[in-house]
């Protein structure tokens, strides 16, 4: 009602489910916990608008409309018109990011009649526009499967991650930090199964034995000699049994 914009029906019901979100996790590094991923979307007393006060508190001081260039939009007819922080928008903040830059729901056409129809954006650190999704819901899935890293927004820039977020993605995000591979190699992170490989029959190797030294014909006439003695000698003691 302050702002005379209606909620998209998806964050409506978001919020009537629950007034805000916030979820962070940690991990153990020498026996010290460390907060790593955070996924918040702010409460309805927290979804403050952008860009209607100055960025400072000194007389004059320049507005975020007054920072606002519009010389990056040329040549960019494919992409989606950027935001404004003038009255031509209205922005809400979802997400601080822990002060990595801010994602924000973005009512584009303010003028003559507020649109309902919203998108969510992310705004960097260097007040550049990023488009991420055009409806809460999607917005959220992607704030899951992210599972709240840090700097995962960046993922979607031109610029990327930093390298040290990057590490963390290779961790525990590695399919999402090597796209570029995954659509060059559809398969390339599936397992492959050869059934022709994985049951075929082994053939095993026949041993093979070392053959005896030879011996010399003397000897081995005598060695028969002696066995054949043997033989006789047990067959006549069995016959005296």
């Amino acid at each position: 009602q302050k702002n005379s914009c209606v909620l998209p029906e998806d964050l409506k019901n978001f919020y009537l489910m629950t007034d805000g979100f916030q979820m962070t996790w940690s991990v153990k590094t020498d026996d010290t916990p460390m907060t790593l991923g955070s996924m918040v979307i702010n409460s309805v007393s927290k979804l403050c608008r952008l860009g209607g006060s100055s960025m400072y508190t000194l007389p004059n001081a320049p507005s975020l409309a007054d920072l606002e260039d519009d010389t990056d939009e040329e040549g960019e007819e494919d992409k989606p018109e950027k935001p404004h922080f003038d009255s031509r928008s209205l922005i809400f903040e979802l997400d601080p990011c822990s002060g990595n830059g801010k994602v924000c729901l973005v009512y584009k056409h303010a003028k003559p009649v507020i649109s309902p129809d919203t998108e969510i954006w992310f705004l960097d650190r260097a007040l550049y526009w990023h488009f991420l999704t055009k409806t809460f819901t999607a917005y959220y899935r992607l704030l899951i499967t992210h599972l709240g890293l840090p700097q995962w927004q960046y993922a979607f820039t031109s610029y990327g991650v930093s390298p040290q977020a990057k590490q963390w993605f290779n961790m525990y995000k590695p399919i999402t930090i090597n796209t570029a591979l995954l659509s060059e190699e559809a398969d390339s992170f599936v397992n492959k199964l050869d059934p022709n490989k994985v049951f075929k029959s082994k053939n095993k190797t026949p041993v093979i034995k070392k053959k005896p030294p030879s011996q010399p014909a003397g000897s081995q006439k005598s060695h028969t000699s002696m066995t054949s003695s043997k033989t006789s000698s047990l067959a006549g003691n069995s016959s005296r049994k």
